[in-house]
């Protein structure tokens, strides 16, 4: 929806996205983020009529160093508002969003209290919008349908068009043909995965010859099946990811595809790509190849059984006598890998993870979760392959999308260096060139300190985020030069761009390598968004899950760690890993100042700092905002 205000040109003015807050400020995220670095804040009277997610023109204020004032919006969102209907109106869910009017004849059906899909179509002069209802969700407050509004308000769908589906059901029933590719039937070859995993994109093999550890990592060929441009590849290309919630997963492929012939399941010839290593014994890589392949999986194996195949189960070892040994080597080269890459700088910071799932009585369940050997070792494994195919892709001048992760900004770095400083942390780094074993020795500097965990999650927020780039920048995270995504293409699309580019060398085929080169910048920026939109709404239905599964322990009392502070209240989480606020209302009686870059609430009588112990009740939900409240006690 284009503004039709016509503005003269705009000295110093510059474009960018509006990011709304709900109490009537706003952000702009600027388009030239080299240009500038910082988000732009913009108070309630220099907005100008913009909403959430508008894009606009706007001019810094003179004499303040990141504040806006908006002078023309360029385009409205065209985001759907998803919200409760009543009596002519749609009240969004997302409180940064002003209400719509819907006329009665534009309802479609919608009873009051309905949850609600609603279109914006034009805005009055007084800037209110008003629309019509595209989808009726469901009764507001019933559980499936606040996860499916969800689902809605990040763009995502369940069902795939019917031209696609009939197009991955016709290309899944070809036959398995060895022809030109390496018939590798015959090695003891096996997956590693969650135990309800069905889109399983990567297989395993390792032998010991020679002294040296033969690595094989063989991937799912989805290319072959999944062709350039055709109807697959682009909505495939549209939902960029597969998105995981706790009881669905809505595929970036069809499951004929998915699930069926592009996955490496138990006891089924598959098409594969794969990437043979060898390393030595210091776990120095001294040769790769990759090349098209056919495989067939031994076994469909568990994280939590390789683990215990580890650590000598004696019924596990006895069911799978003819991987055990394979599997301790495996364990072997793991740990020459980790060790090697602790040397390299590798970030690796210990920030725990909810695992939420449904049981069998569809109740909400949320374990304690810890990574075990068998993750380090496929981890460990599939880096060792996107690095050599990264490698051989700038070797060869090819188009590919790399995994990029920048250092963090100065300014993060000195923020992150202050606050260790105040926990007595001398860190010895340049805060204008951090490098990845600065950050290594922070981690090993305060690994037994009380403090490490809140340590940790300020470095983690103290990097910028990972995106896809036709440009080898590094990886901060992995200390690596040259890194990309091969490992999962059933459900990340940057991975099959790399497999493309792949095939064409393998092939020869010199005819579309010049498109790919041509898309890989535009195809970089999409996937970057698609993933962080999947990442977006993986993290509101888990913080859904989490507010219904504490709405059952009003009243109780846990220990906390406080792990955000804010000027409204201090954040808490649990051992669990749920987080929750105290408002800064329910906290003792004082005159509180907020020092953002201390992560320091401090008043006279009382100061709460990230990392500090304090002791809890859960007083109630705010299902308004997916968030769970706390009292002090």
């Amino acid at each position: 929806m284009k503004s039709e205000k016509n503005t003269k040109k705009i000295i110093n003015g510059f474009t960018g996205i509006v990011q709304a807050n709900e109490r009537g400020f706003a952000f702009i995220v600027p388009d030239d983020k080299i240009k500038y670095t910082d988000d732009f804040f913009v108070p309630h009277n220099s907005l100008g009529g913009a909403f959430n997610g508008d894009k606009v023109l706007a001019v810094p204020v003179k004499g303040t160093k990141d504040e806006a004032k908006i002078v023309k919006i360029i385009e409205r969102c065209s985001k759907p508002v998803i919200g409760t209907y009543e009596r002519g109106k749609v009240y969004p869910d997302d409180l940064r969003m002003p209400e719509v009017t819907v006329p009665a004849a534009l309802k479609f059906n919608a009873k009051n209290g309905d949850k609600v899909v609603c279109e914006i179509c034009a805005y009055r002069k007084s800037g209110q919008p008003s629309g019509k209802v595209t989808e009726v969700l469901g009764e507001s407050g019933d559980f499936e349908v606040e996860e499916l509004s969800i689902i809605r308000a990040h763009g995502l769908y369940e069902q795939f068009p019917q031209s696609v589906i009939d197009e991955a059901d016709r290309v899944s029933r070809e036959n398995i043909l060895s022809g030109s590719r390496r018939d590798l039937r015959d090695k003891l070859i096996f997956t590693v995965d969650g135990a309800d995993t069905r889109d399983v994109d990567d297989a395993i093999s390792l032998e010991f010859k020679d002294g040296n550890y033969v690595l094989g990592v063989h991937i799912a060929d989805v290319s072959h099946y999944v062709k350039y441009k055709s109807a697959i590849d682009e909505e495939a290309y549209a939902r960029g990811t597969s998105v995981y919630f706790p009881d669905r997963v809505l595929p970036m492929l069809p499951k004929s595809l998915s699930n069926g012939a592009c996955s490496l399941n138990e006891g089924e010839d598959r098409y594969a790509l794969s990437c043979v290593m060898t390393f030595d014994r210091d776990g120095i890589r001294q040769s790769y190849e990759i090349f098209e392949s056919i495989i067939k999986s031994r076994h469909k194996m568990t994280y939590d059984d390789v683990t215990a195949i580890c650590e000598g189960n004696e019924k596990l070892c006895e069911s799978y006598a003819d991987i055990v040994t394979t599997v301790k080597n495996m364990k072997k080269l793991c740990l020459i890998m980790e060790r090697r890459r602790a040397a390299a700088g590798e970030v690796n910071l210990d920030v725990r993870e909810a695992k939420i799932y449904v049981d069998k009585n569809g109740e909400i369940v949320i374990p304690d979760y810890k990574r075990g050997i068998s993750e380090r070792i496929i981890e460990q494994f599939m880096i060792s392959a996107n690095e050599a195919v990264a490698e051989f892709l700038q070797k060869k001048n090819a188009a590919c999308l790399y995994r990029v992760h920048e250092s963090p900004s100065p300014e993060k770095a000195a923020t992150l260096v202050s606050f260790l400083k105040d926990l007595g942390v001398n860190a010895r780094c340049d805060t204008t060139a951090v490098t990845p074993k600065d950050f290594r020795n922070i981690i090993k500097t305060v690994a037994d300190k009380p403090y490490a965990s809140v340590v940790n999650k300020v470095m983690l927020r103290s990097m910028q985020k990972a995106r896809y780039s036709e440009n080898n920048l590094g990886h901060f995270g992995l200390a690596s030069g040259c890194y990309c995504h091969f490992t999962s293409p059933i459900r990340r699309y940057p991975d099959l761009f790399v497999h493309r580019s792949l095939k064409s060398i393998l092939h020869g085929d010199t005819k579309l390598m010049p498109v790919y080169v041509k898309n890989a910048q535009s195809a970089g920026i999409d996937c970057s968004e698609r993933e962080r939109i999947a990442d977006e709404a993986e993290r509101d239905v888990d913080d859904l899950y989490k507010t219904v599964y504490m709405s059952d322990r009003i009243g109780e009392i846990y220990d906390a760690t406080v792990s955000g502070v804010t000027n409204f209240g201090v954040f808490c989480e649990l051992e669990n890993t749920i987080e929750g606020l105290i408002p800064i209302d329910v906290l003792p009686d004082d005159n509180y100042e907020f020092f953002a870059e201390k992560f320091l609430l401090k008043g006279r009588k009382a100061s709460f700092r990230l990392g500090d112990k304090l002791k809890i009740r859960v007083d109630g939900c705010d299902f308004g905002r997916m968030r769970v409240l706390f009292g002090l006690i």
